[in-house]
């Protein structure tokens, strides 16, 4: 049986994209199913950094902190990041359009590959400021902060407290609040 090319997989765009059931990203044409849904682990650290971020930003008029929301690079490119922040003005859209400046991408089986390959070089090329690629299982995130158009790895925070500069403002992060409680 000859190799499978990626010319031989099918390649759609936003307009299918829309029409499916489910959790989906599509990445360069591709797609990516999002099942099963989270487990809790990734959920409560989610929601821990979610609410730290809402907190944070309780001051600063022009960046928000988003749940998973539809990131749509191009016709060819939506995502879904666990926790975003964006900043400058959001319209009330089916989906975001504007680069976010802070993401956080929650490892799991599934999608640790794509967290740590596809979508960090997704997110350096579409000008990310700053990467967070949480690891539950080993209480450690992985922080990457863009210096001339490439991510440069900042530090390996688990109990850590990080400042992030967002351009319009700055934001205290503390790590060890986020890891679930066992």
């Amino acid at each position: 049986m000859a190799n499978l090319q990626l010319e031989d997989l099918p390649h759609y765009t936003y307009d299918d994209y829309v029409q499916w059931e489910g959790r989906w990203e599509l990445i360069h044409g591709v797609a990516h199913a999002m099942t099963p849904a989270p487990g809790i682990a990734h959920q409560v650290i989610s929601q821990h950094i979610a609410s730290q971020l809402e907190r944070a930003l309780e001051h600063c008029q022009e960046c928000h902190a988003l749940l998973p929301v539809d990131w749509k690079i191009d016709e060819e490119t939506t995502v879904q990041p666990d926790n975003l922040v964006v900043c400058g003005e959001l319209h009330p859209t089916a989906y975001l359009s504007k680069t976010p400046t802070l993401i956080f991408e929650i490892l799991s089986k599934s999608t640790a590959k794509k967290d740590r390959i596809t979508k960090f070089k997704l997110y350096e090329r579409e000008g990310v400021r700053h990467y967070v690629i949480v690891d539950p299982t080993e209480s450690i995130a992985k922080i990457y902060q863009l210096q001339d158009g490439r991510y440069v790895k900042r530090l390996d925070a688990s109990k850590d407290t990080v400042e992030f500069d967002l351009g319009k403002c700055n934001i205290i992060f503390d790590f060890a609040k986020i890891w679930l409680k066992m």
